[in-house]
């Protein structure tokens, strides 16, 4: 097995020419996106040194940390260096908007060394009370108990990579009093809701989306980020490799959240042949291609809110696109073959005049 490479250090694949092609992030643009460049080797070795050598002469000049620095200073220099290369666009999305809208503009000007507990405690106290910087009149003054949650998170973070690099000698996020965490309880549809549930999507147009979705159990970016070179008809398996999100108005495909969800999905033939069918409706390269560009796929939020009208037509009970995947993912946890038994479980025979297969 092949030693998993450290992250942050680029991705490397081989091409069908046989060389190897290494690309690697070398800065930000002012949005925050990835600028990155490629190089090439005949061997795998060869473009594994090409790609250091060509991440040290990229590599940011070295930055002298006082601790009497600014906190604001400290809070930014931690996130473009030790947070933000290791997480996704998508991630680093809010996390931004939490360093740079709310923490810093509050916090940023206290030294780093003099940062006090009682500092950060009226800080998470004033995001409760007036934090709110857009949708007030819909939401109220205050932010939500997560998002309070999610700012200590990130201070905390940042000041305990402080202490490790000897800037301070405690961490005065450890002891805050935090809003109570609360779990959302996950919401499943039963199979008859899930019946329903096919049969309106069927009627209102993303039958085929939400279908593919209950019967793999994907993220909701993987699925849009979907191009139909990624299934092969013949073997019935389904490539799963890359996510999609949009960024400042523009589409960014990624990487998967996690490395482990690089995967191969094998579709059982019933719905490889729902999808067989729906091919010939479609003339775009995605398989879920935008009503509005054709060359673009489905945006996340439109297909949130058509999954939403759909469920209410069909008179089933309000979930979360992420929720339809908890049924597929608790048969994989049991290490059972999740594809078709699930897929057994929300397709049950029916009569041949039915909406669910009928075309």
């Amino acid at each position: 097995m092949a030693k998993k490479r450290k992250s942050g250090t680029g991705t490397l694949r081989k091409r069908k020419d046989g060389r190897w092609e290494g690309r690697v992030v070398i800065g930000y643009d002012d949005k925050g996106l990835p600028k990155t460049k490629n190089v090439l080797g005949k061997t795998r070795t060869e473009c594994l040194e090409k790609m250091k050598k060509l991440r040290e002469e990229c590599a940011p000049p070295v930055r002298k940390c006082r601790e009497d620095m600014p906190f604001g200073e400290w809070m930014a220099f931690w996130y473009e260096t030790y947070c933000k290369p290791q997480i996704s666009l998508r991630t680093q999305e809010g996390y931004a908007d939490r360093i740079y809208k709310h923490i810093i503009p509050e916090l940023g000007h206290i030294p780093l060394n003099k940062l006090t507990q009682n500092d950060l405690q009226q800080f998470y106290a004033r995001l409760k009370t007036s934090g709110r910087l857009i949708r007030v009149e819909q939401f109220g003054p205050g932010l939500s108990d997560r998002m309070v949650r999610v700012c200590h998170a990130s201070c905390r973070s940042a000041l305990e990579k402080a202490v490790q690099e000897g800037l301070i000698r405690i961490n005065p996020a450890i002891g805050c009093k935090l809003p109570p965490k609360k779990s959302r309880e996950m919401q499943v549809l039963t199979q008859e809701e899930m019946q329903r549930f096919l049969i309106q999507a069927r009627q209102d147009g993303y039958y085929e989306l939400f279908l593919l979705e209950l019967g793999t159990g994907m993220r909701l970016g993987e699925i849009l980020a979907l191009q139909w070179t990624d299934l092969n008809f013949r073997t019935g398996e389904l490539q799963i490799d890359k996510s999609m999100c949009y960024l400042g108005g523009k589409l960014q495909i990624t990487e998967p959240k996690t490395k482990s969800s690089i995967r191969t999905v094998i579709l059982p033939p019933a719905l490889l042949e729902v999808l067989k069918a729906y091919q010939q409706t479609v003339t775009s390269r995605w398989i879920f291609p935008s009503p509005a560009k054709e060359d673009s796929p489905l945006t996340q939020n439109y297909v949130r809110r058509r999954m939403q009208q759909t469920l209410e037509r069909a008179g089933c009970k309000v979930v979360r696109f992420h929720d339809l995947r908890h049924p597929y993912v608790k048969l994989r946890l049991k290490n059972l073959e999740p594809t078709f038994v699930w897929f057994r479980l929300i397709i049950k025979p029916v009569p041949s005049k039915s909406l669910l297969f009928s075309r």
